[in-house]
């Protein structure tokens, strides 16, 4: 069966949102400790805080099933709002400002999402079904494609962040696999995501997000705790990543500054 680039992007970006649903819900469900600090952030204390965690990630777990069923704008702009006052959550607790901008997949993939379905215009547009065969013009598809890119850029940017500080959890991943030297190494992925993000952000080439695809998927899996949680919770990532390959394929991405205004050419290659 072959797939029209707007059903790819659909389901891609569809599937993305369930997954950062999915995950986050389970954390809740299991009750992460950390997200304690959260918590604390508002007042609620650690009594409090470990009896709204399920109540929380059960209703995560609702919506993305209800996501999967039936896709409608209110539940992808809920996670648009969710995912930025989550990540916000974590340098209000004292964590790094990276640890925000490096989660920009979990509120970049359903707001484009809403983007792909032609925004929202009224009211009534939240509880109508976004459908995967509505034709896209192309004011739409360079909505989408600045919003992909920036959002990969800040996923990728964050997380080269977090190696380049030597996160903690990020060394004892590269420790666990086996590395000598894990701050070195960090140091190294770091540069490479960091270079990789200004790449795609300037010129989203095909191969290139392949590599940084494949890379993405991969690396998210060293997480030693939870790791099945931990790599569904980034479905965001991975999907704005694919969806922006999927249009690599059928799009020629070239950017051009002119009168100071970044201004995008798409040429079809088909």
């Amino acid at each position: 069966m072959n797939f029209s680039l707007e059903q790819k992007l659909h389901y891609t970006l569809r599937l993305g949102v369930v997954m950062c649903f999915v995950g986050h819900g389970a954390f809740g469900i299991i009750t992460k400790p950390i997200w304690c600090n959260y918590f604390a952030v508002f007042g609620i204390g650690k009594t409090m805080a470990y009896k709204l965690m399920p109540i929380l990630g059960g209703f995560d777990i609702l919506l993305g099933i209800i996501m999967l069923i039936y896709p409608i704008r209110a539940i992808a702009l809920w996670l648009v709002i969710w995912g930025i006052v989550t990540a916000s959550l974590r340098p209000l607790s004292g964590e790094p400002f990276a640890e925000l901008i490096e989660r920009a997949g979990n509120f970049g993939a359903p707001l484009a999402l809403i983007l792909l379905s032609g925004g929202i215009n009224s009211f009534r547009d939240l509880f109508k079904p976004m459908k995967p065969t509505v034709k896209i013009d192309e004011p739409t598809l360079v909505n989408v494609i600045t919003c992909l890119r920036i959002v990969v850029f800040l996923l990728l940017a964050g997380h080269g962040w977090l190696n380049l500080i030597g996160k903690k959890g990020l060394l004892t991943q590269y420790t666990n696999i086996g590395f000598a030297n894990p701050l070195q190494v960090a140091h190294i992925v770091g540069i490479f995501e960091i270079a990789a993000a200004f790449t795609i952000l300037m010129r989203p080439l095909r191969s290139i997000l392949f590599i940084v695809l494949v890379w993405k998927i991969a690396s998210e899996l060293f997480y030693p705790h939870y790791m099945a949680f931990e790599w569904i919770e980034r479905g965001g990532s991975y999907c704005t990543l694919l969806a922006l390959w999927f249009i690599s394929e059928k799009v020629s991405i070239n950017t051009l500054f002119t009168n100071n205004r970044l201004r995008l050419h798409y040429t079809e290659t088909n």
